[in-house]
């Protein structure tokens, strides 16, 4: 699945990978759908640079960020 994804006013073309988890008819009728979706982009391609040096060596965080998802979506009638 692709998309724009704006973080801190910046936007970036993102892919996401979305795995079908199954789909479902509630006792109302209502055919649902699962989905798990997921992709890792890089903060600094956002503008999201901040960091911190820590005592033992390195810094505080790193420059990927695991985006993750479960969604559901019901199907128009």
């Amino acid at each position: 699945m692709n998309g724009t994804l704006t973080l801190k006013g910046v936007s970036k073309n993102v892919t996401l990978k979305a795995i079908h988890e199954g789909t479902q008819t509630d006792p109302w009728g209502n055919e649902k759908m699962g989905f798990s979706l997921n992709t890792v982009i890089n903060r600094k391609d956002f503008g999201l640079s901040w960091n911190a040096p820590i005592e033992a060596g390195g810094v505080m965080l790193g420059e990927e960020v695991k985006l993750n998802a479960e969604i559901q979506v019901v199907k128009p009638k």
